[in-house]
């Protein structure tokens, strides 16, 4: 006989207080408050003052990430939205072009697709709640310059498939690893494997500096233009670079934020490491229960560890399951839930499917430089919408003991036996 369930009157499986959804500002410390008083103590926080740019914080944290994802140049901004726009526009890509972006992911990556003056075109994700390869081909035409593969909730997309259809076809790869920082693929980090990678240091993310971001290439070009996008001025700060200048932004990350983020980037390994002990535990034993599908992992060991994901038989199923896990004591939601506007499913994002654009002229859907036709509609990617509203996230942290990660286990394996036997 099944344990009667929390929701029905029975004893939960956990009471009392949980864990914060955020992971880098948790281990805020000594570290982070020393490295903010050593840039108010050198009164420098603009990075391309002349005096001291020797001891540039945010050239420091470039160097980090050059030589953690194994590029020849990043550049940090003061974003993830940055980032992927700088990206965009450093690959060449703007008006009447079209950009490949997926069904799940949030609302920034179609929102600087737009930033350039592009098209953003919405493709399936798969079991993995990734870019599905096989829909991005179908939705390829004679306008698609690019693709943006985006590694949800900390989980790799399938690389291998993406880049084989993008290289069949000539498309850009811009990898959006803003919720994967310091995740891999096969043993390649995420954001070295296309032809740019972005990354996001904001708060809910694995590292943070509250905001920021960073854009890693191998490419001179593509590096040059990321350059003049997110600078107006840098040809004045950086001169030369051998490519003609173009009107550009102002995305540059101040000195202090780039002093917390090299204090937070020397705690990933810690927090990556406590992150998928825990969740390889909760997996492990989690295989096989009847009723519920864990999400497909492309990479487990590449992995960040930061959720987990599992489906339940059917969307109604996924609310109700989600409702009796919570009264067991452990934290939870569903991923997809009409009530809720979550911006990070596409049908919840407003001003692309109205196609409206911040002037009546609805740029870039109507102002004449497109030549190809798309439509949007609420339902346009039914299977997305199918694995979405199926999913129930537990978040996870890297504070969680072995015993926290079994308490997980036991309220989904309660309430499995209780609902879904």
């Amino acid at each position: 006989m099944s344990e009667r369930l929390a929701i029905d009157g029975g004893t939960p499986v956990h009471s009392g207080p949980w864990f914060s959804v955020f992971h880098g500002s948790e281990e805020f410390a000594g570290e982070e408050k020393e490295a903010v008083l050593r840039v108010l103590a050198k009164k420098r926080v603009f990075r391309f003052l002349q005096a001291g740019a020797e001891d540039s914080e945010a050239a420091r944290l470039e160097d980090a990430y050059r030589d953690f994802v194994g590029r020849q140049f990043a550049l940090a901004v003061n974003g993830g939205t940055s980032a992927l726009v700088s990206a965009v526009v450093g690959a060449g890509v703007g008006p009447g072009d079209e950009v490949i972006v997926p069904a799940y992911t949030y609302i920034a990556t179609p929102a600087a697709v737009l930033a350039a003056r592009a098209i953003p075109l919405i493709c399936e994700v798969d079991s993995s709640l990734n870019l599905d390869p096989a829909d991005l081909e179908r939705k390829i035409t004679p306008y698609t310059k690019a693709v943006i593969p985006v590694h949800m909730r900390g989980v790799p997309a399938r690389m291998d498939e993406i880049m084989g259809v993008a290289r069949r076809h000539g498309l850009l790869v811009v990898e959006d690893v803003a919720q994967a920082n310091g995740g891999m693929y096969r043993g390649r980090m995420l954001g070295s494997i296309g032809d740019i990678g972005c990354f996001s240091l904001q708060q809910y993310k694995v590292i943070t500096a509250g905001e920021g971001g960073m854009v890693v290439t191998d490419e001179d070009r593509f590096y040059q233009r990321c350059l003049m996008q997110h600078d107006s001025a840098v040809r004045f700060w950086r001169g030369g670079g051998g490519i003609p200048s173009f009107p550009g932004e102002n995305y540059r990350l101040s000195e202090l934020s780039a002093a917390l983020a090299l204090a937070q980037f020397g705690k990933m390994p810690s927090i990556l490491q406590r992150l998928r002990a825990t969740k390889a535990r909760i997996v492990s034993q989690l295989e096989g229960v009847p009723g519920i599908q864990l999400q497909d992992v492309p990479d487990p060991e590449g992995d960040c560890g930061v959720a987990l994901i599992f489906f339940c038989p059917s969307a109604d199923l996924a609310k109700r399951f989600s409702a009796v896990l919570k009264a067991e004591g452990i934290p939870n939601g569903t991923v997809y839930d009409n009530t809720i506007p979550d911006r990070h499913i596409y049908r919840n994002w407003d001003y692309v499917l109205a196609k409206r654009g911040a002037t009546p002229v609805n740029c870039p859907w109507s102002c004449g430089a497109y030549k190809g036709k798309v439509e949007y509609s609420e339902d346009m990617c039914p299977q997305s919408l199918g694995y979405l509203g199926r999913a129930v996230l537990v978040g996870l942290s890297q504070q969680m003991t072995p015993t926290h990660a079994d308490l997980v286990v036991a309220g989904i394996r309660k309430v499995a036996e209780g609902l879904l036997r």
